[in-house]
């Protein structure tokens, strides 16, 4: 069986590579990766970390998963990362999404954060998510 942390990065890259605005916005395919491709050019978006705690019920074992997924765009480029941010929240915030070998109970966007960062200059925006999965 696959983990819930698995099955819920799966279906959210599932629910990503769908959207054909959220393609367009990062130069014409998905570019949502657990780690940043070597000489990927931004506009990209990676898995940052992930907490998964028990979340079991008498009848149903289950997961509430913390969870983050940034987006990195080129220097002056903020306005790009907050729209690629934006359009991941409209995409992924109360998704009902299939995830492999559990059941999603709810999926919410709790924070958007963005930075500008210090050394390369690049800006990053943070998506935080809270989701509750069940084994199916």
């Amino acid at each position: 069986m696959t983990s819930p942390v698995l099955a819920l990065r799966g279906a959210i890259l599932d629910a990503a590579a769908a959207d054909a605005e959220l393609c367009a916005l990062m130069g014409g395919s998905l570019r949502l990766y657990d780690e940043p491709p070597r000489g990927a050019a931004p506009v990209y978006a990676l898995f940052s970390d992930v907490r998964a705690a028990d979340w079991s019920t008498d009848r149903e074992r289950g997961h509430e998963q913390s969870l983050g997924i940034v987006v990195w765009s080129e220097p002056g480029g903020a306005r790009t990362a907050l729209a690629v941010a934006e359009r991941l929240d409209a995409i992924l915030d109360d998704a009902a999404l299939t995830l492999d070998g559990h059941r999603l109970v709810n999926l919410r966007v709790t924070e958007i954060s963005g930075e500008r960062d210090k050394d390369t200059r690049l800006t990053r925006v943070t998506l935080r998510l809270r989701a509750v999965t069940e084994v199916a």
